[in-house]
């Protein structure tokens, strides 16, 4: 078995099973504002913070609005953290969040120099530049993008998401590579595949992207598939820990 407690920075992203949720939200719904019971949310919350071994006080979310704002947290917040599609942070033991349902969450983290970020990039953020204005945020921190480790979690797939053609035009003048088709042969879009080049050509090479597809697999929420619905989270935090690339028990 290999140790991972060891390892200086952790990410995980959940899906809709493990909760307490009630249809349509069924079942472990982690977004407080989509219409689900504030019990069983608050429920759920406490469940995800009891699997990563961190306080719920220790977690910070986000009002996410599809802006391109980035914010710096040194510390817990209280209530979601206002107008913001990212958060960074230097500070350790603190799991920052990122609630989806088809748009993309990444990850990203220098443990050299100690700072994460999570970023909510659905299509006009990514369009916007919210990824890279991520980056530039966490480089003013001390990260260089060469040492970056990015992580993009499951997501509505090009083949599944169709959109008029001068949406995808305008979406890949912004963010290049994302125009696709989709199974059906209409015009759509693959935010993840935009991301990759656009992180890569800021000198992040170092890319993970999770190929599930949120609108054709039901093991996760997905507002173009079902419209009322839960979100699932993308959480990343500093552990505290040096490197150690595991060691067999």
């Amino acid at each position: 078995m290999i140790d991972t407690t060891s390892r200086p920075v952790r990410m995980l992203f959940t899906s809709r099973a493990g909760g307490v949720s009630a249809s349509p939200y069924d079942s472990f719904n982690l977004g407080a504002h989509v219409g689900d019971s504030a019990d069983d949310v608050r429920a759920n919350r406490a469940r995800l913070a009891e699997i990563s071994g961190l306080g719920p006080q220790r977690f910070v979310w986000m009002e996410q609005l599809h802006t391109n704002n980035v914010t710096v947290v040194d510390g817990p917040q209280g209530e979601p953290v206002e107008a913001t599609d990212a958060i960074v942070t230097t500070e350790k033991q603190l799991a920052l969040c990122v609630l989806v349902a088809d748009c993309v969450p990444v990850l990203l983290s220098d443990h050299n120099a100690g700072v994460v970020a999570a970023a909510h990039a659905g299509r006009l953020g990514a369009r916007n530049g919210i990824v890279l204005r991520t980056v530039e945020k966490m480089r003013e921190l001390g990260a260089e993008p060469a040492n970056i480790q990015a992580l993009l979690g499951p997501a509505a797939a090009g083949e599944s998401y169709e959109v008029p053609q001068e949406m995808a035009d305008d979406v890949e003048k912004h963010l290049p590579g994302s125009r696709t088709r989709t199974k059906k042969g209409t015009p759509g879009l693959d935010i993840r595949a935009g991301l990759v080049r656009q992180l890569m050509s800021a000198g992040v090479t170092h890319i993970d992207a999770d190929p599930r597809d949120t609108v054709t697999d039901e093991s996760f929420f997905s507002y173009r598939r079902e419209g009322t619905t839960g979100r699932q989270a993308g959480v990343i935090w500093l552990t505290g820990n040096s490197y150690d690339s595991g060691r067999e028990n």
